[in-house]
């Protein structure tokens, strides 16, 4: 599938299956923990500074927001994790049936901190994804904050989640522009 990421629109933000769009394009899900990037990384992998709201407070995300790019995909950010318990709490049974019940969705992009070791919820959302055998490339985000030693350390550690079967990655930096062109090579091969 050759993407050239040129016309993404907003389509709709939704909480349960019935306000989903009704398209039959291929999804990829963007996953990770509260303020780990993944407007950010919406945003400077369409090109479209402000099509994906981004926000300095965590857990400002709490509807599932659809986007179409080049009639071809549909990009599906997903509320953060780990903000707050109660959040977290709806934050489950939301993601699950998205996640289990959208016939659609074909990739999943699963945002790691590159600065921090995954917490708890990381681990058991690589656990999960595993489990059910969904296709996952893992973005390593806001590398441009790390040395160039820690550059060479931090990725294993992170990935080291993920056991024997380690899924493709790249580093991503939305700020240095690092990392646009290897994920859409990676998620055209993926798909």
């Amino acid at each position: 599938m050759r993407l050239t990421f040129h016309e993404p629109r907003f389509l709709t933000s939704a909480t349960e299956p019935s306000q989903y769009p009704h398209t039959h394009l291929p999804e990829i899900a963007i996953i990770g923990r509260s303020n780990v990037g993944k407007s950010s990384l919406l945003n400077h992998l369409f090109r479209h500074r402000g099509l994906a709201k981004t926000s300095r407070v965590p857990g400002k995300t709490r509807l599932i927001n659809f986007f179409c790019i080049d009639n071809q995909l549909v990009f599906v950010d997903l509320p953060g994790y780990g903000f707050a318990k109660k959040q977290d709490e709806g934050w489950g049974s939301m993601i699950e049936t998205y996640l289990t019940q959208r016939e659609h969705l074909r990739l999943i992009l699963f945002l790691l901190d590159s600065r921090h070791e995954p917490s708890e919820l990381d681990k058991q959302m690589a656990a999960w994804l595993q489990h059910l055998h969904f296709r996952t490339i893992v973005v390593l985000t806001k590398v441009d904050k790390l040395t160039k030693s820690e550059r060479t350390r931090h990725p294993g550690m992170i990935l080291k989640i993920f056991g024997e079967q380690l899924p493709p990655y790249v580093e991503y930096s939305s700020t240095h522009n690092e990392g646009r062109n290897e994920l859409i090579a990676l998620i055209g091969k993926n798909l």
